[in-house]
C-alpha cells in the first residue's frame, strides 16, 4: 500500500486561495462566503490572494467612471495587484445590477454570480474578451467551469463549432 507521501507525489497540488469577502450593502439573498470560495476556487489555475466585495450601485458606478470611463455601474471589474509569485486581485461585484441582469436573464442569482465570480476570476487570471478569439476562448472556459458547478451554459445554447 503507498504512503501517504507517495501518493502525493503523483498528483497536481491545487492552488491555494487566500479570500476576503467583504460585503459593503445589506441585500437580501446574497450569496454566502463559502459560495463565494467555491466559484472562485473552481476556476483558479494558480496561488492567488483575492478580495470579492459586493457593492451598491453607488460604488459600481463611480469604479466603473474612474478605472473604465463608463458613468454606469457594471456587473463585475477586476482589479489584478500583483502576479508574481501569487495572483492577487480584487473583485467588484454590482449587487443590484447582478440582481436585474438575473431577472432579465430569468435566471437564478446564484447562477449569476456563479458566472460572474467565474468570469472575474478569469480576468484576474490575464484572460480576455477583445478579440473574437479571445472571446471565444474565455467563453469556452467559462462554460467548462460554471457547468462543473451545477450550473446552466451562462451562454445558452451554442451553435455548431
Amino acid at each position: 500500500m503507498p504512503t501517504s507521501s507517495t501518493r502525493r507525489s503523483g498528483a497536481s497540488k491545487s492552488p491555494r486561495l487566500g479570500l476576503t469577502v467583504q460585503y459593503a450593502v445589506k441585500t437580501r439573498h446574497l450569496p454566502t462566503r463559502a459560495q463565494f470560495r467555491r466559484w472562485a476556487r473552481a476556476a483558479l489555475e494558480r496561488d492567488a490572494r483575492i478580495t470579492v466585495r459586493i457593492i451598491g450601485s453607488r460604488e459600481g458606478r463611480a469604479l466603473n467612471r474612474r478605472f473604465r470611463g463608463k458613468d454606469r455601474p457594471t456587473n463585475v471589474l477586476s482589479f489584478t495587484l500583483g502576479g508574481a509569485p501569487r495572483l492577487e486581485g480584487d473583485l467588484a461585484l454590482c449587487a443590484p445590477v447582478i440582481a436585474r441582469e438575473a431577472r432579465a436573464q430569468r435566471k437564478s442569482g446564484a447562477a449569476h454570480y456563479a458566472h460572474l465570480v467565474v468570469h472575474g476570476m478569469l480576468h484576474l487570471q490575464g484572460y480576455d474578451h477583445a478579440t473574437e478569439r479571445q472571446a471565444h476562448r474565455m467563453e469556452r472556459r467559462e462554460t467548462r467551469i460554471v457547468t462543473r458547478l451545477g450550473f446552466p451554459d451562462p451562454y445558452g445554447v451554442r451553435r455548431n463549432g
